[in-house]
């Protein structure tokens, strides 16, 4: 279960590192979490997906070096996405350790009612401005289904917050938004490796996703993520280990890679407006086409994420009318 090109255990001076490598036939091709001991704690740091799988690899991982669940001591999490955070009940539930997480990551975890609400709000305002007309609203009305739906797969756990530069088992805390509000990463500066998350991934580019900060507001989740690459940028050479895919060790080329990316997919978007598109969902229809309707949520982050890294860099502007919020060249 641990995936063919997965190390069995990575050691330093800092303590001992065993992947959790779960492979999946989507475009993912993995999930990966991570079992880190140092000094007499051992933290499982991410909680895979919520599937037999995922706690088959882990409980194979942990007997395989002669650990039991109960030897956990606390749960680190990247972030909040149900892809990270799978097992944590499972685990918790008969071993109440705590689970540390960036503080815009508790209200979601938890399916605060209040909180889930105005994320809705959130959205239907975003769909109204961008043009999304009907299918926004059916968004919306998914939203609201699954509001009820899930309420059931809140996590109980003790959560904790952890912050930027706080230190936690020896791991340095780096905030790194963008891919969602509460992204973190942890930097081992003595082994020199970086539990990324979603933040880098070798094989696919991770999105940028508009969601609400906890007080409702939007966060320019692109420019966040591009942002949250620099900060790795002043990182010298370490080991990503990332949440999806092979284990990165050149992260620098793959930074401006994905720059490069994002600059030439605004520059495609740039064209379309200069050609008389407007509005954001004409835009994410003309754009992607199918994958408009089977991805929309992906799609419209991905269409309003470039459209402030447009804007911020001083190639369009924005102007609102009827409600609706149309775009041109400057």
């Amino acid at each position: 279960m641990r995936g063919s090109d997965a190390p069995m255990a990575l050691s330093s001076s800092n303590g001992s590192l065993y992947p959790v490598i779960v492979p999946t036939k989507s475009s993912l091709k993995s999930f990966n979490f991570y079992l880190y001991q140092t000094g007499d704690s051992l933290v499982l740091i991410d909680a895979g997906i919520n599937s037999s799988s995922s706690w088959n690899a882990l409980e194979e991982v942990l007997q395989e070096n002669n650990f039991h669940i109960k030897d956990l001591t606390a749960i680190l999490l990247t972030h909040h996405h149900v892809d990270h955070v799978g097992l944590i009940n499972r685990i918790t539930e008969d071993h109440p350790i705590p689970v540390f997480i960036h503080p815009e990551g508790i209200p979601r975890l938890r399916r605060n009612p209040d909180f889930m609400e105005r994320r809705i709000s959130f959205f239907e305002t975003l769909y109204k401005e961008a043009g999304c007309g009907e299918r926004g609203k059916e968004q919306i009305s998914y939203l609201r289904e699954a509001k009820e739906k899930n309420a059931g797969q809140a996590i109980e756990a003790d959560l904790q917050p952890i912050r930027e530069k706080e230190e936690i088992f020896g791991l340095q805390v780096i905030e790194t938004p963008g891919h969602a509000p509460d992204q973190v990463a942890f930097y081992d500066h003595v082994s020199d490796r970086l539990f990324a998350g979603d933040l880098l991934i070798s094989h696919i580019s991770s999105n940028a996703l508009i969601e609400p900060d906890t007080s409702g507001n939007r966060p320019q989740s692109l420019l966040e993520h591009m942002a949250s690459y620099n900060k790795t940028l002043t990182l010298d050479s370490p080991l990503v280990l990332p949440g999806h895919g092979e284990f990165i060790k050149d992260h620098h080329s793959l930074v401006r890679k994905r720059e490069k990316e994002i600059a030439e997919k605004a520059n495609q978007l740039r064209l379309l407006i200069q050609n008389g598109t407007r509005t954001a969902d004409a835009l994410a229809r003309t754009f992607y086409a199918k994958r408009y309707n089977e991805q929309f949520p992906l799609v419209m982050s991905e269409i309003i994420g470039h459209l402030d890294y447009l804007e911020t860099n001083g190639h369009i502007y924005t102007f609102k009318k009827d409600g609706i919020l149309l775009y041109d060249l400057t």
